[in-house]
């Protein structure tokens, strides 16, 4: 009984989680650049607000190459983006 009380508190800890991520605001930018070859987009955007990070125009890598496709420069997008393995990173881009 106490291993499936352990296993549900870990559960309901973990869907936690993922809700507080994905209820993370999307900042809103413009696409300056795309490349391809190495996975990475230029977007001058408003404030960072979870990476403490004022308006700025800056390079990021995207968590799925998949994100780029169809993507082009002068798109408005809204995005989210965190420091994965020391390295900005776009994790969620609507167009």
């Amino acid at each position: 009984m106490k291993t499936l009380l352990t296993l549900a508190a870990a559960l309901t800890l973990s869907a936690g989680m993922s809700l507080a991520q994905s209820g993370m605001p999307m900042t809103t930018g413009t696409v300056t650049k795309i490349d391809t070859k190495w996975n990475k987009v230029t977007i001058d955007h408003g404030p960072l607000e979870n990476l403490d990070m004022p308006a700025m125009k800056m390079v990021f890598n995207v968590a799925d190459p998949a994100m780029l496709e169809g993507l082009s420069e002068g798109a408005e997008v809204e995005f989210h983006a965190e420091r994965m393995n020391g390295k900005l990173t776009v994790t969620e881009l609507k167009r």
